[in-house]
């Protein structure tokens, strides 16, 4: 009989006391071993955070919040989900980074060295070639591109993907778990040495370009466009749309989003919200004066993520478990076309565990409108 390496939960207890006793009952009661876990901020986190601490006493926790949550049986909103990974399978330990804002290059090796060091004790595999990165970062730090290009410099060739803690789109606080506190304006780097096969990739499903708009002021800082093609921002992209400023929200943003072309590929800039006093457009993925937004035409989201899905399993067999960071503007996409039956099926099918994030991250790039991911085989490295 195979011998689990994987187990995951999820709870829609409110109580965060029973919550975590729950997540703790279907993950088996673990005593070693790593969990990662998810959660609303529909909990109150303080109680949240000294509830799960308590739990699990002998097992590594790391997590954030989220803007809803994904589980091998679909969609989940206003809960907490987790997984457990067998340490005969995974050797995992997470690093805190407790100021973006200072973050620097020997910050990031020392990061690395650590993460490797508690790795290699462990004595489960070699590092090379069988160890990928997991980042999770406080979603409103704005700060994700420059931990991401640093990190990505000292990581030497180690994979690695992500997402951006969210907060059920209240756009207000949003926060990463480590070692029983929520913290913000924070990251975790997770470093997981696995006996798995695996694969990091990125799907996104932009078909075509149809339309130009160039940023001509913004505040990169902020990432805010004051105007595009020389209008105020909100309303030539509003023009374009046909739509009156106030209709745009969340769910139009989803259906009707702005990329930027790198090196022959394109890339959602996500556009947060319209700022009504000054009709600017502030966003969730890095802007400029100068830079080109497309407006994109998009192809089925949903065969999208099955094509790839599909070309792994050909190349690794049956997955143990795909880990996603999956923008909450695709979830918005996918409710709004009614697709969600289509969807849970692609989760159950390939086992689809993970949250709906503010923004993606994969080897060192900072994405929107993105799921971000690891395919995790059924099959052992030979």
């Amino acid at each position: 009989m195979a011998k689990i390496k994987t187990k995951y939960a999820v709870s829609r207890a409110q109580d965060p006391i029973l919550a975590s006793r729950e997540i703790f009952e279907q993950l088996g009661q673990p005593q070693t071993g790593f969990v990662l876990f998810y959660c609303s901020v529909v909990y109150p986190l303080e109680e949240l955070a000294n509830a799960m601490h308590s739990q699990f006493i002998n097992a590594e926790l790391a997590g954030c919040t989220s803007a809803g949550e994904l589980t091998c049986e679909g969609y989940e909103q206003h809960s907490i989900v987790a997984t457990w990974f067998c340490p005969s399978f995974f050797a995992i330990s997470a690093e805190l980074i407790d100021s973006i804002e200072n973050f620097d290059l020997i910050n990031a090796q020392t990061k690395i060295n650590q993460l490797t060091e508690k790795c290699s004790k462990k004595e489960l595999t070699q590092i090379k070639n069988n160890t990928f990165l997991l980042t999770l970062i406080d979603g409103l730090s704005t700060k994700e591109e420059q931990l991401l290009s640093i990190l990505n410099s000292a990581a030497n060739g180690i994979p690695h993907f992500g997402g951006s803690a969210g907060d059920d789109i209240n756009l207000a606080n949003t926060h990463v778990y480590h070692q029983g506190q929520f913290h913000q304006q924070a990251a975790i780097v997770i470093m997981v040495n696995t006996l798995c096969q695996f694969k990091v990739f990125n799907c996104n499903h932009i078909k075509s370009s149809i339309e130009k708009l160039v940023v001509t002021e913004a505040d990169p800082q902020n990432r805010t466009v004051y105007e595009l093609n020389s209008e105020p921002a909100a309303l030539e992209y509003a023009r374009f749309l046909g739509l009156d400023i106030d209709d745009l929200n969340p769910n139009v943003f989803s259906l009707n989003p702005l990329a930027v072309k790198i090196g022959g590929d394109y890339y959602i800039r996500s556009i947060q919200k319209v700022n009504k006093d000054d009709f600017s457009l502030t966003f969730y993925c890095a802007v400029d004066t100068g830079i080109v937004l497309s407006v994109v035409e998009m192809s089925n989201i949903i065969e999208s993520l099955s094509n790839k899905l599909t070309k792994l399993e050909q190349k690794f067999n049956k997955p143990e478990l795909v880990l996603a960071c999956d923008c909450f503007l695709r979830r918005l996409e996918i409710e709004q076309k009614n697709l969600i039956q289509e969807n849970k099926l692609l989760q159950e099918q390939y086992r689809i565990f993970g949250f709906n994030t503010y923004g993606e991250q994969i080897n060192g790039m900072h994405l929107n409108q993105t799921l971000t991911g690891v395919y995790i085989s059924g099959d052992l490295n030979e």
